[in-house]
């Protein structure tokens, strides 16, 4: 180990075996354990290949194929076993293989390969996202792999205006110019039902559709009204991770200059536009110059309601204010400045600014269409709010959320939150490998989505408890958190074996963990770091009734040597957003 990183202080009190540290340890035990089973049955062990019926389209497309190891790579970075990370190359080499052979005949954009250049072809980003959620995630485990370096920086140029063969991207009036974009460049007319739903397929006896369409007619009826795609969208924010990971890996100051750059100029619409973002961004750069002139206008919009095919029933399907906020935070983390976080909690209270009076209650819109503001409900106008307050630890975000168990454990006021959430984790588990275990389709009748229900990497509670962080899921964000935590005897990311922590407290200045050596037999070191890319400066730690000890260098990160079963809590004095992100390790830098 270098000498910069021999322990800066030791745990060394024995102390039962904590409940939520024994089922922490379970919890990741158990979910490497399930995801060797999901990946035997799911996936050719050679070739990688997902065993299915590879498919172009929103229902059941590309992005579906790579959700199947969704967390995976976040699951490692936890602490979870080597072999996941093994796995999860496999099967990311075989996906992207596997649909750059696969071809659509009807469809025209996929017809030389759904991927060119090892990308989608052309869709939008709330599926790009979800697709490469988890290898967007890998330089936390494996950031000098050199095929991902070559990849992102290849990704990147598609959406910075540097690939020529992929114009996406108008530096001229800071737009990506169409929802529907990608290796092949942006779509310049309107989608049709088949750009969407791919290829005719059959469906009775053979396949479930996720949406629960019964045929092919039902499936193009699905994306009939998904039409408007020409001009920039709120959506394409989510394309900002691409050049942040390469900022990450290269440290190159043009990433980061083009992610903020792109991010200042939704800021700006949003502001041009009374305070609530808007979603859709004409050709020329005007808000809802594609869309007659409609701020709300657009696919996945303000006003995007459509019909069920089956029911005839109406549906939101506003997807322009589900994911934005995370490209907002891209800016925080590349510049430390709360204004994006601002910028994000004005959307919230403009659009809460709309609420009425109805039979004694106030009700809150959710969309706006020609006739102005529709679909009220009871909840105040909220999506992000939990993300807001992680963001600026302000009381009156916590306010927004102060019902949530996570929030309410965090003030002291659910004790026995993490060893309930833990002990569900564990049941959800052992119902996805049921159903893995109950699963009779053969490859010929199983899409590509049919299992994702099934994947047992679960770690949105894992990335709670043991990160103080906000959860990943299925759109493709960075990992925000307060701490993060490496093995620096195995040099890898993640807690060392039997070691378990717990985020216990955190307000603006400090956090507080729980550490704890399970093994009685053998001390332990791990690293503690601020933050999932270093950019949190720690600046004090303090153990139990000990004096404060200052944190000595560029501050990112410290040791801690656990002696056998022994373990204590720890409160570390931060600067949040302060330094400059990385996916280097602490060793590294």
């Amino acid at each position: 180990m270098p000498s910069r990183h021999l322990p800066l202080l030791s745990l060394d009190d024995p102390l039962p075996p904590p409940r939520w540290a024994l089922l922490q340890r379970h919890v990741l035990d158990a979910e490497a354990s399930a995801c060797r089973d999901f990946f035997g049955k799911y996936f050719d062990p050679h070739s990688g290949y997902l065993l299915t019926v590879p498919r172009w389209g929103g229902d059941d497309g590309p992005d579906d194929a790579a959700e199947n190891q969704l967390n995976w790579t976040t699951l490692h970075a936890l602490g979870g076993a080597d072999d996941l990370l093994d796995m999860f190359r496999t099967g990311f080499e075989g996906h992207l293989r596997q649909y750059t052979e696969a071809r659509t005949v009807e469809v025209p954009m996929a017809r030389d390969g759904m991927y060119y250049k090892e990308f989608p072809v052309s869709l939008d980003w709330f599926h790009h996202g979800e697709g490469f959620s988890a290898y967007l995630l890998y330089g936390l485990c494996d950031p000098w792999d050199a095929a991902y370096e070559r990849r992102l920086r290849r990704w990147a140029a598609m959406y910075d205006g540097t690939d020529e063969t992929a114009p996406n991207y108008d530096p001229d009036h800071r737009i990506v110019r169409s929802m529907f974009n990608g290796s092949r460049g942006p779509l310049l007319r309107k989608a049709t039902a088949l750009d969407w739903a791919g290829d005719p397929i059959e469906i009775e006896g053979r396949f479930r559709l996720g949406h629960g369409e019964r045929n092919f007619a039902e499936m193009l009826a699905h994306f009939e009204e998904y039409t408007d795609v020409v001009g920039d969208s709120p959506l394409n924010l989510e394309a900002t991770h691409l050049g942040l990971a390469a900022y990450l890996i290269t440290g190159e100051d043009r990433y980061r200059g083009g992610v903020v750059d792109y991010v200042d100029a939704w800021v700006e619409r949003t502001g041009e536009n009374g305070g609530i973002i808007p979603s859709n961004i004409g050709l020329d750069g005007t808000i809802g110059g594609a869309a007659g002139g409609r701020w709300w206008g657009g696919c996945y919009g303000w006003g995007f309601t459509v019909t069920v095919p089956q029911t005839g029933a109406a549906a939101h399907r506003p997807a322009c204010y589900s994911r934005p906020h995370f490209g907002f935070a891209h800016g925080l983390l590349l510049t430390g400045q709360q204004g994006y976080v601002d910028t994000w909690r004005g959307v919230l209270d403009k659009v809460n600014e709309n609420a009425k009076q109805e039979g004694g209650q106030t009700l809150y819109p959710y969309m706006h269409g020609d006739d102005g503001w529709y679909d009220f409900r009871p909840q105040p106008f909220s999506p992000g709010a939990q993300e807001i307050w992680f963001w600026s630890q302000r009381e009156d975000d916590r306010q927004r959320v102060a019902g949530d168990g996570w929030v309410r454990y965090l003030a002291g006021e659910e004790p026995g939150y993490p060893e309930a959430a833990l002990e569900s984790v564990l049941d959800q588990v052992r119902n996805r490998m049921r159903g893995v275990a109950e699963d009779e389709s053969s490859i010929d009748t199983r899409l590509s989505d049919d299992m994702n229900h099934l994947n047992p990497a679960l770690t949105d509670t894992l990335v709670k408890l043991l990160l103080g962080g906000l959860p990943v899921g299925r759109s493709c964000h960075t990992l925000h958190c307060r701490l993060r935590y490496f093995d620096p005897d195995a040099r890898r990311a993640g807690l060392p074996p039997q070691v378990a922590a717990l985020v216990d407290g955190m307000s603006d200045g400090e956090v507080s963990v729980q550490l704890v050596n399970l093994d009685p037999v053998r001390e332990r070191h791990v690293v503690v770091q601020g933050g999932a890319y270093g950019e949190h400066r720690i600046e004090r730690v303090t153990a139990g009734d000990s004096p404060p000890i200052d944190v000595a260098g560029e501050g990112s990160s410290f040791t801690v040597r656990l002696e056998p079963g022994a373990g204590g809590r720890l409160r570390i004095a931060q600067r949040r957003y302060s330094r400059q992100p990385t996916f280097a390790f602490p060793w590294e830098r």
